[in-house]
């Protein structure tokens, strides 16, 4: 919100004073209200222009040049409607107001673009030895190899970073030092990032029980450093908090037709006999939140998989969910999933 008093003026002002107003503002536009701050219009560059071509007088009453019908939003617009509304109208500010219609804020294009910050830690796993990317990874961990201009690793930071998440850590083990020299601290893309590496291998999620006892008491977003991404981690951090899961999978939507008739017996019997049939089933992503108590039941140096963790909660009544993703992911595995990252680069990534 910016600061009213600099682009408020009262209904008794003339246009010479709201001129004063307007030019001293930087978002080019003046909120004009009644004693109680009840908002009754607006004026712009364009709302002087043509009443000063309609012969107004400068010292004419600004209510008779304001726009008596302004687009305003409600506090309780969230962000992403406030965006469309200025992008679909083409606004750099829209006047705020609550139910009575009295002004409290002004929301501007620039603060709506600005993603909110979240303090939730990212931990991303980068320390496998790729081996089915030799010899590719002979000398380079995988999550450094390049798509298009810039590391795999780099594209899924700025991606959490597009969404206000500013502190990262990174599991190494197989050539960290690659991956701590191109980083560093994360100064360089105004983020914190920290390492916690792996002497010996610990299964995917035995590096959890390596993060530091000190870091924020909120649930960790936790994935693979190998996959590229367009998933919105805002909705899922979202969808994990309002379902009160302590654990969120997200997962995609896959499916595969057998090319031929499928029968079914019994004794020997035919039960049923369905003629190419098509099964859909969802497949994990690599892409985990995890709530402190969770990360916290990992020993250091426990040796655990991901997905024997999340069963040991489940079966001590934990709230395992999951959130089904229909973004763009892709797997780094082999190295036709490595090819078509390189064109897929320049379709779904603008930083390519």
């Amino acid at each position: 919100m910016q600061d009213l008093q600099n682009i408020t003026i009262e209904h008794t002002a003339s246009l010479r004073d709201t001129m004063r107003v307007l030019d001293r503002g930087s978002l080019r536009i003046v909120l004009v209200c009644d004693e109680a701050d009840e908002l009754l219009g607006t004026v712009t560059d364009g709302d002087i222009r043509r009443s000063l071509l309609n012969n107004a007088n400068m010292n004419d009453c600004i209510t008779e040049v304001m726009n008596k019908t302004p687009t305003v939003m409600l506090n309780n617009t969230s962000i992403s409607e406030r965006l469309e509304i200025m992008k679909s109208l083409d606004l750099l500010a829209v006047p705020i107001i609550d139910d009575k219609g009295v002004l409290i804020g002004v929301e501007t294009l620039a603060q709506a673009l600005k993603p909110p910050k979240r303090d939730n830690p990212v931990f991303i796993m980068a320390g496998g030895f790729g081996t089915r990317l030799q010899p590719l990874t002979d000398h380079c961990p995988k999550p450094m190899l390049r798509v298009g201009n810039k590391p795999m690793l780099e594209h899924l930071i700025n991606q959490f970073i597009s969404f206000g998440f500013h502190s990262f850590f990174v599991s190494t083990h197989y050539l960290p030092e690659v991956i701590r020299d191109y980083f560093g601290d994360g100064s360089k893309w105004g983020v914190s990032i920290q390492y916690v590496h792996e002497d010996m291998p610990l299964g995917t999620g035995g590096a959890l029980g390596l993060l530091p006892k000190d870091r924020p008491n909120l649930p960790i977003i936790m994935m693979n450093g190998d996959v590229l991404t367009k998933l919105n981690y805002a909705q899922l951090l979202h969808h994990h908090e309002a379902h009160g899961f302590d654990a969120t999978l997200c997962v995609r939507e896959d499916e595969y037709r057998v090319p031929f008739g499928v029968i079914e017996t019994q004794n020997q019997l035919i039960t049923n006999m369905v003629e190419k049939p098509t099964y859909r089933y969802k497949i994990n992503t690599g892409i985990y939140i995890l709530s402190p108590e969770i990360v916290d039941s990992v020993k250091e140096n426990q040796r655990i998989d991901i997905p024997t963790l999340l069963e040991e909660h489940r079966a001590n009544n934990k709230r395992i969910g999951t959130y089904t993703s229909y973004d763009y992911w892709l797997d780094i595995g082999q190295m036709k999933d490595y090819q078509k990252a390189q064109n897929d680069i320049q379709v779904y990534f603008k930083e390519s």
